[in-house]
């Protein structure tokens, strides 16, 4: 097989066979191709698109191109959840906790933030103390005795993906649906979770921008993993705004805190319960919507689910004392508002563009090396809805410089649309695909 063949066949709009697609990616993974071969693959791709099957044989070709976990030893059925991303998305650290206070055992790995959307882990480790640097050993162990660990991604885990996905960062291949999705699917099904389930976000905060790519997306992931056995769900939800209040990772764990406490945003608690709905009964705790539900708000009411966090903090080296009293957490002392300059109502919230603000008061990175301030932020005090007045206050920015302060401040002014009438508001939650 020469990549030149592959590469002239793809741009012909001809379907690739599933060896030769696996001969490509182990080459490629190996440095046997080298990357000028492959960008010129994945333009091809963007142009011509990729079939059902091509799409799950890239994915299996990715997925096994490192090593696949075994998750048979722990007990139960191991579910995850994966978010496509974006501003204010500080799920995982409500919601593993919540699933796991009634049963459902939580494996999951998760990644840094880049750009203008927040990571879980970077959110996770501005709890003093706390580590996702876990062996394979204790993380299964630690699944097995308490229900749950988040860990990061390692180097051993697809390593086709992370090589791939470098490539099409610098190569504007990235927003190509069959590479996204085989991207997602091959690290979750190397992750070996028995089902998942997909928060698939479309809007100005997305990779996807209209609802219906979106749905694309999730029709394709979940076709993968069925075809390889996984219970699957998918969700399509908004994200034209943020979600939450909370923008930054020590202003967003808060938040989290919060809503394990009964006190959370409307949004985001609610996208917190409609995932773990699912979670609860593809974990086989019980198949009956309603009761799943019930079994979740009960753990938040009794305070089952904000002790499993702190079991959970405290078992991956963090401090539980910042659970119990989250205003242990370090956040910047020093802040500005935003105001409004005029009446009306919030229209729209261009939402990467708070993202954008987050990033430039230090709270994000640009590239993987960057350092970044886990203790800035913002708090968006109007939403999408919200009628305002000039004068009032729009969002607090949370910053440890005031040049960044006000290059973040201008660019949130900015984000928001202010207009005379109340806009028709999108439903958070679009749909759920099973098939």
């Amino acid at each position: 097989m020469r990549m030149y063949d592959l590469i002239e066949k793809k741009k012909r709009g001809e379907e690739l066979s599933e060896s030769e697609i696996r001969q490509m990616i182990d080459g490629y993974t190996a440095g046997r191709i080298p990357d000028y071969q492959m960008s010129a693959f994945l333009m091809a791709v963007c142009f011509r698109g990729m079939s059902a099957k091509e799409t799950a044989d890239l994915t299996l070709a990715m997925r096994d191109s490192g090593d696949v976990i075994d998750l048979s030893g722990i007990r139960g059925i191991k579910v995850d959840k994966h978010s496509t991303g974006g501003v204010g998305d500080k799920t995982s650290i409500a919601l593993a906790p919540l699933v796991s206070s009634v049963g459902v055992r939580v494996a999951k790995m998760s990644g840094r933030g880049l750009g203008h959307t927040g990571g879980t882990i970077d959110k996770l480790e501005s709890i003093p103390g706390f580590t996702t640097g876990l062996t394979m050993e204790q993380f299964l162990k630690q699944v097995d005795e308490i229900g749950m660990a988040i860990m990061g991604q390692t180097a051993e885990l697809a390593p086709a993906d992370k090589k791939l996905y470098a490539l099409r960062d610098v190569t504007a291949t990235v927003d190509q649906l069959s590479l996204i999705a085989s991207s997602i699917m091959s690290k979750k099904l190397a992750s070996g979770a028995d089902a998942i389930v997909l928060d698939v976000k479309w809007g100005s905060g997305a990779f996807m921008k209209k609802p219906e790519d979106a749905r694309k997306l999730a029709e394709a992931m979940v076709s993968i993993g069925r075809m390889t056995g996984k219970k699957m769900s998918a969700f399509i939800t908004g994200m034209d705004q943020p979600l939450g209040f909370a923008v930054g990772n020590a202003l967003e764990v808060r938040e989290a805190i919060d809503t394990l406490c009964g006190k959370g945003p409307e949004d985001f608690t609610k996208l917190c319960m409609t995932l773990g709905t699912e979670m609860v009964r593809l974990g086989g705790i019980t198949a009956d919507k309603a009761e799943a539900e019930k079994l979740l708000k009960d753990a938040i009411d009794s305070g089952a689910a904000l002790k499993q966090l702190e079991r959970f903090v405290e078992a991956q080296g963090g401090d539980p004392e910042v659970i119990r009293h989250p205003e242990r957490l370090k956040i910047a002392e020093t802040t500005l508002d935003v105001r409004a300059e005029s009446d009306g109502y919030v229209a729209g919230i261009e939402c990467s563009e708070v993202g954008v603000s987050s990033l430039l008061l230090g709270g994000g990175r640009m590239k993987k090396e960057d350092e970044i301030d886990l203790s800035v932020g913002l708090i968006l005090k109007k939403k999408c809805g919200d009628e305002v007045h000039k004068g009032d206050v729009l969002a607090t920015i949370y910053y440890n410089g005031e040049e960044k302060a006000q290059a973040a401040a201008e660019r949130l002014s900015a984000a928001y649309r202010i207009e005379a009438k109340p806009p028709v508001l999108q439903d958070l939650i679009l749909d759920r695909i099973t098939e």
